[in-house]
């Protein structure tokens, strides 16, 4: 059995952020086995995905580093996964200015 897939504390404060923007947002995280935690289209034509790994800014670099499975599944994408550190940067992979600066 699984253990349930750890999220970082900015985690929600991200998602909140692009759904204020208008995004549509789900949540991957539960899925674990190094898929990235978003999968994120923006509110304005043309609606593409992303996918988004969030990683806690805050944190020390050496903290925020992609865990093995996260590199391997990054890898074998054909196309890129987003890592984020905060809601501006999540705002910015998604074409939206943050509104705090």
């Amino acid at each position: 059995m699984r253990r349930a897939a750890k999220v970082d504390a900015n985690h929600g404060s991200v998602i909140k952020a692009l759904r204020e923007a208008g995004c549509w947002v789900l949540d991957l995280s539960a899925i674990g086995r190094g898929c990235p935690d978003l999968l994120v289209h923006g509110p304005v034509y043309p609606w593409d995905f992303k996918l988004v790994e969030i990683k806690d800014g805050s944190k020390a670099p050496s903290a925020r580093k992609l865990t093995p499975d996260q590199v391997t599944f990054h890898a074998g994408v054909r196309g890129p996964v987003h890592v984020v550190n905060n809601e501006a940067e999540a705002l910015a992979v998604m074409g939206i200015k943050c509104p705090h600066g």
